[in-house]
């Protein structure tokens, strides 16, 4: 009954959404027989295997490289979907296309992002809404990580014990990236603290970093950025001598080159933030994308951009 269900409703959202596919779907793994725990992107899937461990089996329907926010659920999706035990989901609105079959499905889910302190989008037409992009900070994300070991051992009770034991091993490693990040940032001066990047996905790492946020636009990958936000980033760079500027692996940086043309910052390099990268990559998982982004930015900030 929980697969029918599941099934029809994801039948549903593709048509809704002209079953177009944002990736092509990945063949299928042949199951392990532990229990199947599904999320909706990679750093998700990554942080749910870490504190999950041997116990369990995570598959993240948007594929590493792809962006989430315009995602489209393919038919893969609903045959996944419907042998999950459990579904992870960021939630703040991040996954709309995923509302649209699972919460009409009998399968437990848990939302990760349940218990952050929320900061608001400040521009267009999300203005006052909470970002979504709280695993940005090494801080909230260890709210995402008590969410995962409590949801966890709601499914497996058996083994509670090891996925607190797990999580706690796991927030010690990324708070470590938290506290070295800020030790490397003690020397960049007042003026010079400001994070500028294509999209708005880093005001909860620029609020742990004490840095000002800069966006091109506030959320979501826009087809093309307007005069208008490109004008906005050139002066802001020009008025705080904003040393170096970044882009996001999942969209195009050529509004952001449009800013470097046009100020004396240099272009810092490639944050990761929606997606983590192939396993040959340069963020295969969350930790590394962390310290990856959190390493640029020092870099750029401090002048160490070549």
């Amino acid at each position: 009954m929980r697969r029918a269900a599941i099934a029809a409703a994801a039948a549903v959202a593709l048509l809704a959404n002209g079953c177009t596919a944002s990736a092509p779907a990945a063949e299928p793994e042949a199951s392990t027989g532990l229990p199947q725990v599904l999320t909706t992107f990679s750093v998700l899937a990554d942080m749910a295997q870490n504190v999950g461990g041997a116990h369990v089996e995570v598959t993240s329907i948007v594929k590493p490289g792809a962006e989430i926010h315009g995602y489209e659920p393919t038919p893969s999706d609903i045959a996944t979907a419907s042998e999950a035990d459990l579904v992870f989901e960021n939630g703040m609105g991040l996954e709309a296309w995923f509302a649209q079959f699972i919460e009409q499905a009998d399968v437990p889910h848990a939302v990760v992002s349940e218990g952050v302190e929320t900061i608001d989008i400040t521009a267009d037409a999300e203005a006052g809404m909470a970002n979504p992009h709280a695993w940005m900070s090494p801080i909230e994300a260890q709210v995402y990580i008590d969410g995962i070991a409590e949801a966890l051992s709601d499914l497996l009770p058996e083994h509670a014990a090891e996925f607190e034991a797990n999580a706690a091993e796991y927030q010690e490693q990324v708070q470590q990236v938290h506290d070295e990040m800020l030790t490397a940032l003690d020397g960049v001066p007042e003026s010079h603290r400001a994070l500028v990047t294509c999209e708005g996905a880093f005001s909860y790492l620029a609020r742990d970093a004490g840095l000002t946020e800069k966006f091109i636009w506030a959320v979501n990958a826009e087809q093309q950025a307007t005069p208008r936000q490109i004008t906005s980033a050139i002066d802001f760079v020009r008025d705080n001598e904003v040393p170096a500027v970044f882009c996001e692996s999942t969209v195009s940086d050529a509004p952001m080159q449009q800013v470097v043309e046009s100020t004396d910052a240099q272009f810092g390099g490639v944050l990761f933030v929606d997606s983590l990268s192939g396993p040959d990559g340069p963020v295969p998982t969350y930790l590394d994308l962390l310290r990856h982004d959190a390493e640029l930015i020092v870099s750029g900030l401090t002048g160490g951009v070549a």
